[in-house]
């Protein structure tokens, strides 16, 4: 055999090895839909008309796609989104003024069920034991029918039996199968979680700050509880924004208080700290601080919804609630803007698909 033959050969074995080489590495990543890796937003929409819609926005806000759910499924998603829930595959959209919840494939938005009956004035959703938990307010004028309504996860039907809470039951988050539930207060003011064991749906309630409007849990299993306070129109009073932090082994609460006039929002919680919305302004405090923080990290800010994931800072802003809002982008290592995008009207949820 000669060199050159030997040559030959040999080039047609390394590139054959090559060629299955590559072949064998290739791995195809298919798609889950449109709206994989991104940002989707919930818009309230004018209450009334019926103009509720969910916004997608591409983590590099180079794709923004309004009015999702109508555009796929030709249908329009109702009155006064509220919130969104995730559960797998599955987003739950609550629809407060329709009181409904539209069940969607969260990566494609192809509709997959409607509950529209058995809901009063539903707020947010939380899972535990295989099921769905809503808060809702019931008729904001009686303190005494609101509830939580259970949704078996498995049909995506409603059950017969509700939980019977206090007034306004808001925000909810499970840890296990014990499920938090923040009274806000409904059309008034109230200072209290309920805390309801998933299995037995017992319900046992833990005081708090007036008016909690938001939850956290920490990597050491406290459930941090930002209170806004009672406003100044109030018929108690104008009480003071307190941020409450719940031992979960004990329910023992340790009360840290804001001045008077500072009605504090939007807790977040992002690598080891926490983020809450003041004034126009976004603060920053570590889990382990026992007083609240002294300066802002970010000014000049008009959020009506905000969140943190994975070093950003989301928020939303509503502007003059009848034009198109917008949501702005903040990397949390430089506290400056880096991406921003028109929305649709009246932006206030954000959920990171």
């Amino acid at each position: 055999m000669t060199t050159y033959t030997f040559r030959l050969l040999f080039l047609g074995f390394a590139l054959l090895f090559a060629s299955c080489s590559n072949d064998d590495d290739t791995i195809t990543v298919t798609p889950l839909g449109d709206y994989e890796n991104g940002i989707l937003i919930s818009h309230e929409g004018n209450f009334g008309l019926g103009n509720a819609s969910v916004s997608y926005v591409s983590n590099d806000f180079m794709t923004v796609d309004n009015g999702i759910f109508e555009g796929v499924n030709s249908s329009p998603l109702g009155d006064s989104a509220q919130s969104i829930a995730f559960n797998g595959d599955l987003a739950y959209i609550i629809v407060n003024g329709s009181n409904a919840i539209e069940i969607v494939n969260r990566y494609t938005f192809e509709s997959v069920a409607t509950i529209n009956t058995g809901l009063n004035n539903p707020r947010y959703m939380a899972f535990a034991n295989g099921k769905g938990y809503v808060t809702n307010w019931g008729d904001g004028t009686v303190t005494t029918d609101d509830y939580i309504a259970i949704i078996d996860t498995t049909s995506n039907a409603l059950e017969a039996q509700t939980i019977s809470v206090a007034e306004g039951p808001e925000r909810i988050m499970t840890i296990g199968n014990t499920i938090y539930v923040a009274h806000k207060g409904g059309f008034g003011q109230n200072n209290i979680l309920s805390k309801i064991d998933a299995i037995s749906n017992s319900v046992a309630t833990i005081t708090v700050g007036d008016v909690p409007n938001s939850m956290q849990l920490d990597a050491s299993g406290n459930l941090w509880v930002l209170c806004e306070g009672n406003p100044s129109w109030s018929s108690s009073g104008e009480t003071a924004g307190q941020l409450a932090k719940v031992n979960t082994a004990d329910d023992s609460v340790t009360m840290i208080n804001f001045q008077v006039t500072q009605h504090p929002s939007f807790l977040s919680l992002d690598n080891g700290a926490l983020y809450y919305y003041l004034g126009g302004s976004v603060y920053r405090m570590e889990t382990t601080a026992t007083n609240l923080p002294t300066s802002s990290e970010i000014d000049g800010l008009n959020f009506y919804g905000m969140t943190t994931n994975n070093g950003i800072l989301y928020g939303v802003d509503a502007v003059d609630f009848s034009s198109n809002g917008s949501i702005s982008a903040y990397n949390l290592s430089t506290n400056t803007m880096s991406g921003s995008a028109e929305l649709g009207i009246i932006p206030s949820g954000i959920y990171v698909n």
